[in-house]
């Protein structure tokens, strides 16, 4: 297998995650050439695909045994293989409709997974400046100052990050619209801000209290996964069980009461897993 030193590889992500986050910042207040993925919600702008590119050019030239999943990248037909070995695992915006909308809760998602578990974990809003990091064992942090989660265990309680994702298909949206009904009344606040990445810092945080979400990707969640963990949190399946990066459900919570109440209450919904040939 390909070998890793996880300072050297944290160091030049952080490098290249810096310059990326120079173009998503420029590039927000423009005029943006959008186009259409799966459906008319679900959008790439040409910034997706030049942030893509210099994060994919720049670590593989130095980890050039190195593999890759990227958004743009399975997106344009590359296939979307998870292995053993290290593997850079990449938004280059999450958050795109508020990228588009110049509305400024957007990032930049790189993590690094080794023998399918999480190493390291880099989520940049470079348009606010928050910079989360985390690295397995060493903590997360905000800017350099560790993070640590809200410790909440009551649903009543807890203020829920719950999205509408960016597939129209029916059951989908059904099943969206059904769970924010049935929570609505049990919790104390519900918000849906538009970005999974940031959704799931932001309970690292301590500033919400759970996240929940149908039809992510393995780009989603793979940074934002360890620095939810490493600042004392929970990641779990949508119906309990564990987390499955390909799988496309997450549940992350503050504490695993909190979790396993959630879980318990969700309408659940399967889309097809990451990975899967066409």
């Amino acid at each position: 297998m390909a070998e890793f030193d996880v300072q050297e590889c944290y160091k030049v992500a952080m490098e290249l995650v810096k310059t990326a986050g120079k173009l998503v910042r420029e590039a927000i207040n423009k005029k943006k050439n959008i186009e259409i993925k799966s459906c008319a919600i679900d959008l790439v702008t040409e910034s997706d695909k030049a942030v893509e590119k210099l994060l994919i050019s720049g670590l593989s030239s130095s980890f050039p045994d190195h593999k890759f999943i990227g958004e743009e990248s399975v997106s344009a037909g590359e296939k979307c293989v998870f292995t053993d070995a290290p593997t850079w695992i990449i938004d280059p915006i999450d958050g795109t409709m508020n990228f588009v909308h110049s509305f400024p809760h957007t990032c930049i998602s790189v993590g690094l997974w080794v023998n399918k578990d999480a190493e390291l974990g880099i989520v940049y809003n470079p348009v606010l400046e928050q910079m989360f990091t985390a690295i397995k064992g060493e903590g997360a942090f905000l800017n350099g100052e560790k993070l640590s989660v809200s410790g909440e265990t009551e649903l009543a309680k807890s203020l829920i990050f719950a999205e509408m994702g960016s597939s129209q298909d029916a059951e989908k949206m059904d099943t969206v619209i059904t769970n924010l009904t049935t929570l609505l009344p049990k919790v104390h606040g519900l918000r849906a801000m538009g970005s999974c990445a940031l959704n799931m810092c932001y309970v690292a945080t301590g500033g919400g209290d759970a996240y929940y979400e149908f039809g992510i990707h393995a780009w989603d969640t793979a940074a934002a996964y360890l620095v939810v963990k490493e600042a004392g949190g929970v990641i779990v399946d949508t119906e309990g069980g564990p987390f499955d990066l390909m799988n496309r459900r997450v549940l992350c919570a503050s504490t695993q009461q909190l979790a396993e109440t959630l879980s318990k209450i969700l309408k659940q919904y399967q889309p097809e897993r990451d990975g899967v040939s066409k």
